[in-house]
């Protein structure tokens, strides 16, 4: 219901009801130090709702869109058109029934999706199993280490520095509070690094990012072998989840976890959320996977139906013997990612990763062609990095000033680090066109 404003009569009778002698008096126990001084500049006082979203409106249109500028930010998020059949199929109340599936009898509907939600990303992973979804890719990374720990009762995470840096956040921020270590190798802006020598006896997981934070696509079968060889496990992070529609599965070279972002399919930017975590194993490890399963069963007339296999968290069992402290799963966002990918299927996602490729190969090569910049990446998916001959974030602040949005400075995710001031990341997806392209190549002349 929209807020319906009380009449000064009605104020005064409830405040003489709980014996107040003004609206004033209801804060006094808030102390000064915590009160504004007085009023917000640019707020006015109380408008009609009309006037209310008028005034928002225009605070919005300040905002430089992805959808009205030229857009070449990636960074662990994508921008993607998502069709607006997602939008309306996500509502429909066949899917969209209560929030957690506790009674099986009534929620058919949301366990049937997460159901084919788990089918589709252990397709996409390569992997045996998969669960109903995490929070975001960066908190799967995290519980992806925790659960090697448990596997291998081992306390040493191997760290690649082509892991996103906030992905690296928050694993460090877990090991911190939860007493295991991290080994993070620096950051690895031209994709040369070899982790094998750093896995020992110790080791309890490797953690690797493919294509890595500056678009590297690599092959990890090797140091899968090295793993397994010293009795680690192998987690591969995959922040753009399009990229799975060309590049190898990271089962297939090996992996022991998979994690993903799944933002990129039935998900748009929305600052920064809500967004899907994606998390896939082997079968042997699977009553360490934290979250929830759901699996398929019959009932008691023979007919198809879905029940949650698997739930160890800590609001069902005692805390010490949950496999997850995160109670809940990006249920909405999930059923938009198997909507999406559904209406694609197969040849319809393999062919969209290749539009998001050639478009980056596109722009690379006329990113390449202007004086003083290089592309660092000898092979990417939709994002590289390039050195440009002067610090990038104060081109990137010039080229938004001109709604041109360039691209992410390596340096805002890595700061206090000189030796990446000049890098760019630069991500193209099938959104990206030449009308964009071009004021793009025109701008970077122009700053540079």
């Amino acid at each position: 219901m929209r807020y319906l404003p009380l009449t000064e009569a009605d104020r005064r009778d409830m405040l003489a009801a709980i014996g107040a002698r003004s609206i004033d008096a209801l804060f006094e126990d808030v102390p000064q130090s915590a009160r504004l001084a007085g009023k917000i500049a640019g707020l006015p006082d109380h408008q009609g709702e009309l006037e209310v979203e008028r005034a928002f409106q225009a605070f919005a249109a300040r905002n430089v869109s992805p959808s009205q500028a030229p857009f070449f930010i990636g960074a662990g998020a994508y921008r993607h058109h998502v069709p607006a059949a997602v939008d309306y199929m996500i509502q429909r109340g066949e899917f969209l029934t209560s929030y957690t599936p506790y009674q099986p009898e009534i929620t058919q509907g949301t366990l049937q999706y997460l159901f084919e939600f788990q089918t589709q990303v252990a397709l996409l992973t390569g992997m045996e199993v998969a669960n109903a979804s995490m929070y975001d890719g960066s908190t799967a990374a995290a519980e992806a280490v925790r659960m090697a720990n448990r596997i291998t009762r081992r306390s040493r995470a191997l760290v690649s520095g082509g892991l996103h840096p906030q992905y690296r956040g928050i694993i460090e921020t877990a090991a911190r509070w939860e007493g295991f270590s991290i080994q993070s190798a620096t950051p690895d802006p031209a994709g040369l690094e070899s982790l094998i020598d750093g896995v020992d006896k110790q080791t309890s997981c490797v953690v690797v990012q493919n294509p890595s934070f500056f678009g590297h696509v690599r092959d990890f079968s090797r140091l899968a072998a090295a793993c397994q060889a010293a009795g680690a496990l192998l987690i591969v992070v995959v922040t753009e989840v399009v990229s799975l529609g060309l590049i190898e599965a990271p089962g297939t070279m090996g992996a022991d976890i998979v994690v993903c972002e799944g933002q990129s399919i039935g998900n748009g930017l929305g600052f920064g959320g809500p967004y899907v975590g994606l998390f896939a194993t082997r079968e042997k490890y699977v009553r360490q996977m934290p979250g929830r399963l759901v699996g398929e069963t019959v009932d008691a007339d023979g007919k198809r139906g879905f029940v949650l296999t698997l739930s160890t968290r800590e609001q069902h069992i005692r805390r010490e013997k949950a496999t997850s402290n995160i109670c809940t799963n990006a249920g909405l966002c999930a059923l938009a990612f198997t909507i999406h990918l559904s209406l694609l299927g197969e040849a319809g996602f393999r062919r969209l990763a290749e539009l998001n490729h050639a478009k980056a190969c596109e722009l690379a090569d006329r990113v390449a062609a202007l004086p003083g910049v290089t592309v660092l990446n000898e092979s990417f998916f939709n994002e590289f990095t390039v050195r440009l001959p002067r610090p990038a974030a104060p081109v990137v602040e010039a080229l938004a000033a001109k709604r041109i949005l360039a691209g992410v400075p390596v340096s805002r995710l890595i700061p206090n680090d000189p030796s990446v001031d000049s890098l760019l990341l630069l991500a193209a997806t099938e959104t990206a066109t030449e009308a964009g392209m071009a004021p793009l190549i025109a701008g970077l002349k122009e700053v540079l």
